[in-house]
Parts: C-alpha cells; sequence; structure tokens
C-alpha cells in the first residue's frame, strides 16, 4: 500500500457552524501534485446510529424531516456523541430520546465513513437488542415518527422511495449478519459445541 502523500500547505476556505472546507496542496509519492478540498467536522467524536430490533424481529425506524432532500425520510435513529460521552452512553441517549425505548445489549458493527474522498465524517453503527420502554426529551424540532418494520419485509423497506440513506441500508444489512452469528454461537453453546 503506498504512504499517504505529503501535505505541503493546508488552508481553511470556508466556515460554518457544521463543518469547515479545507483545502490541502499535497504531493504524492510519484512526484505527482494535486489541489485538494475536503470538509472538516468539529473534531470531536464521531456520531452514533443504532439498528434497534424487537423482541418479535423488527426494526425500529424513525421518520424525521431532511433538509438535504427537504423531505420527511425513514431511517435508523441516530445522533451526536456529546462532548465527555462515551459512543455506547450516546447509544442509549438516542435510543431514549428518538425511539423511547432503551437496549440492555448492544453490539458495535462497524465505524462507517460516509464519503471518505472529502469529508472527515464518521458514523458508529451499533446493533441494539433486549429492548424496554424507557424515554428523554430530545432536541428535535418536532417528534419523530417511530416506524416498526418486520424484518421478514426487508425488501419492501428497500424498496420505498423514503428509505434511501445508504449507510441506514449497510447498517441494516451488517446488524442482520452480525444478529445471525450471534444466534448461531447462543445455539452451539446451548448444545454444547
Amino acid at each position: 500500500m503506498p504512504s499517504a502523500p505529503k501535505i505541503l500547505a493546508r488552508q481553511r476556505v470556508a466556515q460554518s457552524t457544521l463543518f469547515s472546507v479545507e483545502q490541502l496542496e499535497l504531493e504524492f509519492s510519484n512526484g505527482t501534485k494535486r489541489t485538494y478540498e475536503r470538509l472538516i467536522t468539529s473534531g470531536g467524536p464521531p456520531a452514533v446510529m443504532m439498528v434497534p430490533i424487537t423482541a418479535d424481529d423488527k426494526l425500529l425506524l424513525i421518520r424525521e424531516y431532511s433538509a438535504g432532500t427537504n423531505s420527511y425520510q425513514l431511517s435508523l435513529p441516530k445522533g451526536a456523541v456529546d462532548e465527555g460521552e462515551s459512543s455506547e452512553d450516546a447509544v442509549h441517549r438516542e435510543l431514549r430520546e428518538e425511539v423511547g425505548v432503551d437496549a440492555r445489549k448492544l453490539k458495535h458493527l462497524k465505524r462507517m465513513t460516509l464519503a471518505p474522498g472529502y469529508m472527515q465524517y464518521a458514523i458508529d453503527c451499533y446493533l441494539c437488542w433486549d429492548l424496554y420502554p424507557a424515554s428523554l426529551e430530545g432536541d428535535e424540532p418536532e417528534p419523530l415518527e417511530v416506524v416498526a418494520w418486520p424484518i421478514a419485509e426487508l425488501d419492501q423497506l428497500l424498496a420505498c422511495e423514503d428509505f434511501s440513506e445508504g449507510r441506514a441500508i449497510a447498517a441494516i444489512y451488517l446488524a442482520l449478519q452480525t444478529q445471525q452469528r450471534l444466534q448461531l454461537n447462543v445455539n452451539a453453546s446451548e448444545a454444547g459445541i
């Protein structure tokens, strides 16, 4: 694997409340020089996204307004990790705020990036199960709609026009694969294997 290019210069070219745009002057190992731009997030911990699965095999989704598409979208609960908070603490808080449940069991699935070619953003995805009712007041501008979607009808979910977030789709597949592997381990343990 080649080494990362040498950064010759870096300059902030734009700033907003959510991110800044940084321009990088790079020199690659073969001597080629290029200018790249990237979005820099606040620099804090990554965000979290949860795949909550009920005891009767339903995904708990939320429907909320998405400014990027100017529409209401169906997705997984997610949110920022607050300063001084661990990712696991953020999972518990966000589940309570957005879905009205908490999870006794969590499994970190993967840290995902969104567009690593130009964006620093990352999100930690978690499988959440053994759910119980619990709620906290959230910071959303309006109440979120919670939708319990049967896993057996995943194909219909994927066909919905208002369910289009790539990282949510990837997280669901990772969660279902992990859930199946965990169940196989439980079954093997119970069988004495």
